[in-house]
């Protein structure tokens, strides 16, 4: 039995009404797709450097820069360095930093003090860039995490987390740095209440204008790894955080809180983290249509750097491509590490 023919592609091209190979197709997508022109005239989503947050870490010291081992490419920096990080990034035109603390380990204890400390690393930070750079957007943590011996993000007691004594010394830290410049205080601390008490306290001390970007749904994910070396917490934290962060297998629970932020006043909602929460991102930005960011958190972000230094992936495309999946989710800004690489590129088109 003999193998049938398989007609070259150009024989069957030069007489197709005869090859039995044209399909009967009125629409065929892929004529959107044939050229550059037309991709970009039909593309759905676009990544701008408009959407970009770069969360930055920040230490003591001068003139230091000092190399996260978990993610390639970070630093902490101290605030003269950080001075230099908010000029390159309003250079580039990134809208808004978001700042982190690395605390000597001499100045945390149990209550989280330092971070009612008017001087403290974040806020002078604040204040140094906001003197250089005012017009670039500041955005801080509020949580004690960084701040306690024990490493968690609110006051512990016998075990247990204390939900409305912390939300007590969070609303003295988000004033603390408003009067020392923050634009927007992101709450990551996850206590039930502490968006309204927040707003209220901000309001009392005069800062009505100061946004709040909620944390609205945090999960207990293990992609945080490399952000608590970043901080200093990884070999500090005892036990874990799922008593307050939520359950990765919750999605409709993820919407009670957001809708509970909203509630409380909140500005904007977060989703953290990102790629592996893409579906609440989702369902966030459809329920409430406030506008709502995404964190690829530091584990997402060591994750696609070590491929890509590895040679594994293309670096670069995959790393445009993962923002991308935001802006397809609904999101309407990404906090993210890459964000100078990203503007770089999207700024040399």
């Amino acid at each position: 039995m003999s193998t049938p023919r398989i007609r070259p592609a150009a024989e069957i091209a030069a007489a197709p009404e005869r090859s039995g190979h044209r399909l009967d197709l009125p629409v065929r997508l892929r004529r959107n797709r044939k050229a550059d022109w037309s991709r970009r005239l039909v593309r759905e989503n676009t990544l701008t450097v408009d959407d970009l947050i770069w969360p930055i870490f920040v230490m003591d010291g001068k003139a230091t820069r000092t190399p996260i081992a978990s993610m390639p490419g970070v630093e902490r920096l101290t605030v003269d360095e950080a001075v230099r990080a908010a000029e390159f990034a309003a250079k580039l035109k990134i809208p808004a930093l978001a700042i982190f603390p690395y605390v000597d380990p001499a100045r945390r204890d149990e209550m989280g003090s330092e971070a009612l400390n008017g001087a403290n690393v974040v806020c002078r930070a604040l204040r140094a860039i906001k003197a250089e750079i005012p017009d670039i957007g500041l955005i801080t943590d509020v949580a004690l995490d960084p701040f306690t011996s024990h490493g968690h993000d609110g006051l512990l007691e016998d075990g247990r987390i204390l939900n409305d004594p912390t939300v007590e010394v969070l609303v003295r830290q988000a004033v603390t740095q408003a009067a020392a410049g923050a634009d927007v205080i992101a709450p990551s601390d996850m206590m039930d209440g502490r968006v309204g008490a927040i707003r209220a306290g901000l309001d009392a001390a005069g800062f009505e204008d100061v946004q709040i970007m909620s944390y609205a749904a945090k999960f207990a994910s293990a992609f945080y790894g490399p952000f608590r070396d970043a901080i200093g917490t990884a070999k500090t934290l005892t036990g874990d955080k799922r008593t307050y962060q939520m359950d990765p297998g919750n999605g409709a629970e993820a919407l009670r809180e957001a809708a509970l932020d909203v509630e409380e006043g909140a500005d904007m909602l977060m989703v953290k983290p990102g790629l592996p929460y893409l579906d609440i991102v989702w369902r966030v930005k459809e329920a409430f249509g406030l506008p709502t960011y995404a964190y690829q958190v530091s584990g997402e972000y060591a994750m696609i750097e070590g491929a890509a230094r590895n040679g594994w992936v293309e670096g670069d495309r995959i790393m445009l491509e993962s923002l991308m999946a935001f802006k397809r989710a609904g999101a309407d800004g990404i906090l993210t590490y890459f964000a100078p690489r990203v503007a770089e590129k999207l700024t040399a088109g």
